[in-house]
């Protein structure tokens, strides 16, 4: 089977799912508490090909599940155990509930039938916030890994999803880290040993044509 139609085959609407990581505001927003990461997301095009895919995924009926990190005000659930987050409750910008810092940000529209998720702990979208039974309530088989940062959150998303017996698509210039250049470093040699690594446009190719029967 050619490398288009197995792809193809995996990114079938009826089993794939597209997960944002981290698109928020605070994040790779313009008041951004990461601003080089805000800045390579963007300059990159990696929050761009999210936009286009996330909108592409709703012409295709692929449901949409946007994973938000947030903590609490008084902090109460957030870890400590890391000097990342202790560094993260000093920045000057924090991603407080309710907070503008963890709204999704522009580019990318946020549909009705779009799930978005939660974490306050932890460094990773998928282990020990619910994403797992919703995926499987979906009838996932494929996730579609996008987002940032390339440095921690991703590469954690696309471990727990094949531990967790899915398999992983991930197009490669839609997803962000710092510095630019370890990105494809990243992809190179750990997220190729274990997902399908793809283009935007792989990506878009298979959900516009053939046009799609919905779920519904």
């Amino acid at each position: 089977m050619r490398r288009s139609d197995q792809l193809r085959e995996l990114l079938a609407p009826d089993g794939a799912v597209l997960l944002t990581v981290e698109c928020q505001e605070g994040v790779v927003g313009r008041d951004s508490a990461l601003p080089e990461l805000a800045a390579v997301a963007r300059a990159s095009g990696a929050l761009r090909n999210v936009a286009r895919l996330v909108a592409a995924a709703h012409e295709a009926d692929v449901q949409v599940l946007h994973a938000v990190a947030e903590r609490r005000p008084d902090g109460r659930g957030a870890n400590r155990n890391a000097r990342l987050f202790r560094a993260a409750a000093r920045l000057p910008v924090q991603q407080h509930t309710g907070s503008t810092a963890v709204r999704i940000a522009q580019p990318i529209e946020v549909a009705e039938q779009d799930l978005v998720v939660r974490r306050l702990h932890g460094l990773s979208p998928i282990a020990g916030t619910g994403v797992d039974a919703l995926l499987r309530n979906l009838d996932c088989r494929t996730l579609v890994v996008t987002g940032v940062s390339a440095n921690v959150a991703i590469p954690n998303a696309v471990f727990d999803a094949v531990n967790l017996g899915y398999t992983v698509v991930v197009p490669g210039d839609a997803i962000a880290g710092v510095p630019a250049d370890y990105t494809p470093a990243m992809i190179r040699h750990t997220l190729a040993l274990v997902a399908t690594v793809a283009t935007t446009d792989d990506v878009l190719g298979c959900w516009k044509a053939p046009r799609w029967v919905s779920r519904a």
